[in-house]
């Protein structure tokens, strides 16, 4: 699993997808500090790995990149982790708009695509 900060080229994320899922790539984004984790094989992974590194567990969302789509919908949100009650969350996507659009801002400030 990467942490990543700082922008990188779709090219490394899609090695990483090679490596695990083909063309596809589990993330978690951590919407307060703009960061992510991706290369787990599961979600919850890669939010244990945030949570070690002093991450918020109400600021973590699960999505899935499908790094061949050429289209904008290449983002799937559908997390098991994003089922939160207590913010509002009842469902394995991530249901406020707002936050759709943080996660969305947040990968294309790390992806360059």
């Amino acid at each position: 699993m990467v942490i990543i900060k700082e922008k990188i080229p779709i090219a490394q994320l899609q090695k990483i997808a090679q490596d695990t899922f083909g063309n596809l790539v589990k993330a978690v984004v951590d919407v307060k500090k703009e960061m992510m984790v991706v290369g787990g094989e599961l979600h919850s992974d890669e939010e244990a790995l945030l949570l070690e590194n002093g991450s918020s567990q109400k600021d973590l969302w699960g999505i899935n990149l499908y790094t061949d789509s050429k289209t904008d919908e290449w983002i799937e949100f559908d997390s098991m982790i994003n089922l939160k009650p207590s913010q509002n969350n009842y469902s394995r996507g991530i249901e406020d708009s707002k936050i759709r659009e943080q996660v969305v801002s947040i990968i294309n400030k790390l992806i360059q695509k």
